[in-house]
């Protein structure tokens, strides 16, 4: 035979009607195919729990005596405990003799087994899912138990002697059938006590369904699976029933039951799994439902802070990082709290931003600073990690090498996003700031203590330059208070820098500008130290955070243009003090200031700041430049659209990935 012919003739093999309904050999997308043609969506509704509870009751004592009587043993069945169905409860017989009559007296065979199957479920075609998986299994109940019952009243009661001869139980109990077909009974009675835990499961999985699948996402595919599970459920109580009929009348043909016992036993840890997993997700649900309320209810902080962070697990002692020893969080109790929450890539300057807090509220009991370290797998160089962070904090510290149990709801509802975050809590667990971070970077303990209502204020009372750039340089706290001009400037261009240097210094010296007593300061960021820049625009950074979702006002809009300028080849920004007078990108802001002598006139009559803010806007108005906006990944949410700060668009959303490999994070363990 040629090897075309021989694919010919393969190719047909698999496409007999025997192939196309053999469950072995079928995917479960193609048994979908078929089972959902036997369902009809109905409102058919009966005790399915009792029906089950008695077909427990029966098969465990059933399998019991099995057992007894393979092994030669006395039936022993008082250690089984029964449970009682509903008072009310109405066996469907009349249904389970008709399940019955379908699977009795068929041959051997997948193909008949899977027709059955398909037969029993076209009469149960009403039912849920779940009940024609209990149906069936109590028509079987009903044999089985019945069977195996004869078995141990024969040899005692004539009445019973006599129905087992016509069921023909004596052809498989006598001791040399037993002996003779001692395997194939051992082999079936377990797949009967593994079917029946199958659907037991599934049960149990259909009760779960009453929650919403976006509490438990592990439901939804569990749910779509089970019509498959039902089927071998079914098919396999089928082929359990065909084997039985083989053994009584002594046939010499046999039902495979190997293949069934391997797909029960899969389905069978599946299912498990599904339920173990859909419990966790109805746990965390519960707990992040408890926790919620814990928030939005006046409590104690300490019972906020212990559901928080440990759940149900013993709440651990913190570490006090000033007398460097352990104390019980009822120290807590009653207080001020503000949760410094971070992930163990931290760095020193971050940890700055806490300490100055730390430094003015060590002497007031009233405020106490935790830090809840978020690692979602600790390792021992995690630990090691972990150590050197901790000896870096003088304050409280969590010292609990398991996951937060919060960790959904600082990520969800705080917008944690593995930047450090503070938030606010007060003496009854009440949130009064869902992120504190950058409002305490942006204006240190001018903004004490840190509320949302303190951060509105300050908004209203501080000027931003000044918060920006105080106790940066020993010059400028004291060129601000003496309201000087200041030119701040940088860029990533250093020619473009050394440019601006040479025409602002010829503009602070011109002769015009001295005789009008006009005082210039120059004052280069790229110029200084690395610390320095990273602290001016992480002040910028944590200035637009805090704004962000505010009625955008002149201020914000200044913020949002610098924070604009941070790639820019150059930027400038002149302040009259701590007050923005102008601020623009290197392009025209430098041909503002080498062209001074074009509106150096101006000035005389009407004043520096409103000459060079009107030449430089003309200067604007005919240049065209695109704006761009880099936000860094901070915790909290931001909005889903901004408004450009040059002209009323909006501005295009982009995603860009960044790494400055940043050899300055505290700790150089990987």
């Amino acid at each position: 035979m040629s090897i075309m012919s021989t694919k010919l003739s393969l190719k047909t093999l698999l496409q007999t009607p025997e192939n196309e309904h053999n469950p072995l050999t079928m995917s479960d997308e193609q048994i979908l195919e078929q089972i959902y043609s036997t369902h009809v969506h109905s409102d058919t509704k009966f005790d399915v729990s009792s029906l089950l509870t008695l077909v427990e009751n029966a098969l465990r004592r059933s399998t019991q005596i099995v057992d007894n009587i393979v092994q030669g043993s006395q039936p022993s069945l008082e250690h089984i405990d029964d449970n009682n169905p509903q008072v009310n409860f109405a066996s469907p017989l009349c249904t389970l003799k008709q399940i019955s009559s379908e699977m009795s007296c068929k041959p051997p065979g997948e193909v008949i087994a899977h027709k059955t199957t398909l037969a029993i479920l076209n009469k149960l075609s009403n039912y849920e899912w779940d009940a024609k998986a209990v149906l069936t299994l109590a028509a079987f109940a009903l044999d089985y138990g019945e069977f195996w019952l004869l078995a141990q009243h024969q040899p005692t009661d004539l009445l019973a002697k006599s129905v087992a001869v016509l069921k023909r139980v004596p052809v498989l109990t006598k001791p040399a059938s037993v002996q003779k077909h001692r395997q194939a009974i051992i082999e079936l009675n377990n797949l009967v006590k593994t079917t029946l835990q199958v659907i037991e499961v599934m049960f149990e999985l259909e009760k779960l369904t009453t929650y919403d699948t976006k509490d438990v996402p592990a439901l939804l595919p569990s749910i779509e699976q089970i019509p498959v599970d039902v089927y071998w459920a079914i098919v396999t109580v089928v082929a359990i029933v065909t084997q039985i009929d083989c053994l009584t009348t002594e046939s010499e043909h046999k039902q495979e039951l190997s293949h069934y016992g391997q797909k029960i036993n899969i389905i069978l840890s599946k299912l498990r799994k599904q339920i173990t997993l859909c419990r966790q997700q109805i746990e965390l649900a519960e707990y992040y439902r408890k926790l919620r309320k814990l928030f939005q209810t006046p409590t104690e902080i300490m019972e906020v802070f212990k559901v928080l962070v440990f759940s149900k697990d013993a709440p651990q002692p913190l570490f006090d990082g000033a007398t460097k020893t352990m104390v019980d969080i009822a120290a807590l109790k009653k207080k001020n709290v503000y949760l410094f929450i971070s992930t163990l890539d931290i760095t020193e300057e971050e940890i700055s931003v806490l300490r100055l807090v730390y430094d003015s509220i060590k002497t007031n009991d009233q405020y106490k600073i935790v830090w809840i370290p978020i690692v979602e797998e600790w390792t021992e160089q995690l630990r090691k990690k972990f150590e050197v962070l901790k000896s870096k904090m003088p304050w409280y510290v969590v010292q609990h090498f398991g996951p937060i149990a919060g960790y959904k709801y600082i990520k969800e509802e705080w917008h944690f996003k593995k930047k450090p975050m503070v938030v606010v809590l007060n003496p009854q667990g009440k949130v009064q700031h869902t992120n504190a971070f950058h409002l305490i970077q942006a204006y240190g303990m001018k903004a004490f203590p840190f509320t949302t209502s303190d951060q509105d204020k300050i908004d209203r009372e501080i000027n931003w330059v000044g918060s920006v750039v105080s106790n940066i340089h020993p010059n400028i706290d004291t060129w601000i208070k003496e309201q000087k001009y200041i030119f701040f400037y940088g860029g990533k261009d250093k020619d473009w820098i050394q440019e601006f240097t040479k025409y602002a210094t010829t503009l602070a010296n011109d002769a015009i500008i001295k005789e009008a007593k006009i005082s210039i300061e120059l004052f280069c960021v790229e110029k200084e130290d690395k610390s320095l820049i990273s602290r001016f625009w992480s002040g910028i950074e944590s200035l637009f955070v805090t704004k962000v979702h505010k009625t955008v006002d002149a201020m914000t809009q200044e913020v949002q243009k610098m924070l604009s300028y941070k790639n820019e080849t150059g930027w400038a920004l002149l302040s009259k003090g701590s007050s923005v007078v102008v601020s623009g990108r290197g392009t025209t802001i430098l041909k503002a200031v080498a062209e001074f002598d074009k509106w150096k006139e101006g000035v005389i009559k009407k004043g520096f700041e409103f000459s060079f803010k009107e030449y430089h806007e003309r200067i604007v108005r005919t240049t065209h430049r695109c704006s761009s906006l880099e936000i860094p990944n901070v915790a909290g949410k931001l909005p889903e659209t901004i408004k450009c700060p040059e002209c009323p668009r909006t501005m295009e959303i982009f995603i860009s990935y960044k790494c400055c490999h940043n050899e300055n994070t505290v700790n150089a363990i990987p």
